[in-house]
């Protein structure tokens, strides 16, 4: 473990940079392997680098309404109440992972500010308690319960072709969760995943006090636990920035207007009714305007990174579908399949184009067509091939460094520094995939 981690220090560099890597990376097979002509390559690029803003933004929205309602004062407190309960170094990893894994359940934004929030918080709790834990690691334990995101309630896949109209409806019809996320399988892998990987990351604890790095700093970013308080009576004004009834009555309306998109109009979960649930229940625990205003303030160390990385993935994933490359690459994998192997396939597939597109949804746009395409043409069953892409995705995330940045700026830790552990989840889960797909 020692020699994977140091191979992924030395290695392994800021997320930013792989970003523009990858972009160069990208030119090189478009022209090289697709003999997609260089100036066609540039303008596709250009073309695409503003193709996503609307997603670029709801994701990021996602994040820092996420990160508001995760370091709101009551999910701090229940936070706070798990991390007590942790006696020991092995136990502070399982719970990190198991935190994040049930979460990515409710909500993949929700999840990730969780992931680097419950790893500071048991951080904290081991440091003061006097218990030595492997800050890495633990960070690295919580990211890791992430990767069954896809087979839960937000799986951006399973959404997308649960909804009436969607882009593939003349080709493969609506097919419903109940054919995807809510089958047996399904809950069987991710109950497999959720009670083997906690464990399987606490074996990876260092044996070696001396090997032992523990977290450095302060409170996790976020905490306006103690906001200042203006000496003397209160202004009007900063009576209404504090008031709980400002912000109540408008949370009231919100509540009603989620109920009637639910149940009156019959309308499902998507990206932007989920920012809206988020965002006022936020506001609702935040307790006041002002202090839910200043716990998004700090939240921008998430969404920054995300406000400028996600073009460049924008603009790459334009250069793989106009060169062909997303073609070629598919058909590859299609070419030795059938009807029973197809599934693996679309899992092997979607996980090797998510380095290069870190978007469900963007990924499912590009990678769908082909998919589905390919399983009518073989006869394998279109729900476990949309599935296969699915898990594809959220398994190869666990060394994609821009899915990384939310739990990082949180963590306030190096993604080299973590990477060599995830890097092992990644050979752990995978295993449980493949076979679960071949089964």
């Amino acid at each position: 473990m020692n020699r994977l981690v140091g191979l992924f220090i030395r290695w392994v560099p800021d997320a930013f940079a792989v970003a523009l890597g990858l972009t160069l990376l990208t030119f090189a097979c478009a022209i090289g392997i697709a003999d997609y002509p260089v100036s066609s390559a540039i303008e596709s690029w250009g073309d695409g680098f503003w193709n996503l803003l609307l997603f670029t933004n709801q994701i990021t929205l996602t994040l820092l309404l996420g990160f508001g309602l995760a370091n709101t004062p009551p999910v701090k407190r229940g936070l706070r109440r798990i991390a007590g309960r942790v006696h020991s170094a092995r136990s502070a990893y399982v719970t990190a992972c198991l935190v994040t894994g049930v979460a990515a359940l409710f909500s993949w934004g929700m999840s990730l500010v969780t992931a680097g929030i419950i790893a500071r918080t048991l951080g904290e709790r081991c440091r003061e308690a006097g218990i030595r834990v492997h800050y890495p690691l633990l960070v690295a334990s919580s990211f890791s319960g992430f990767v069954i995101w896809h087979q839960g309630l937000t799986s951006s896949v399973a959404l997308a072709i649960a909804t009436p109209g969607h882009f593939l409806a003349t080709q493969i019809g609506v097919i419903p969760m109940t054919e995807t996320v809510f089958t047996g399988w399904n809950i069987a892998v991710a109950v497999t995943v959720l009670l083997t990987l906690p464990f399987a990351m606490a074996w990876l604890r260092p044996r070696d006090p001396e090997a032992i790095q523990e977290m450095e700093g302060t409170a996790f970013v976020g905490d306006s636990s103690a906001l200042p308080v203006s000496p003397g009576p209160a202004t009007p004004a900063e009576r209404m920035e504090n008031s709980p009834w400002l912000s109540g009555l408008l949370v009231a309306l919100a509540g009603f207007y989620i109920l009637s998109h639910f149940f009156l109009r019959k309308q499902g979960l998507e990206l932007n009714i989920l920012n809206f649930g988020f965002l006022f229940a936020g506001l609702a625990l935040a307790g006041s305007a002002l202090r839910y205003i200043e716990i998004l303030v700090e939240g921008g160390r998430v969404a920054v990174p995300f406000l400028l990385q996600y073009p460049f993935y924008a603009g790459i994933a334009a250069i793989m579908l106009d060169s062909g490359l997303v073609a070629i690459i598919v058909e590859f994998f299609v070419s030795f399949s059938n009807a029973g192997t197809l599934p693996v396939w679309a899992f092997l597939s979607g996980g090797f184009l998510n380095l290069f597109i870190p978007s469900g949804g963007g990924q499912w746009a590009v990678q769908g067509p082909l998919m589905m395409a390919a399983a009518q043409q073989v006869g394998a069953d279109l729900p476990r091939v949309a599935m296969g892409v699915a898990l594809g995705d959220q398994w190869t995330n666990l060394i994609q460094p821009l899915v990384l940045v939310p739990v990082l700026a949180v963590a306030r830790i190096g993604a080299r520094e973590i990477m060599g552990y995830t890097f092992i989840a990644l050979g752990f889960t995978g295993v449980i995939f493949a076979v679960a797909l071949a089964l």
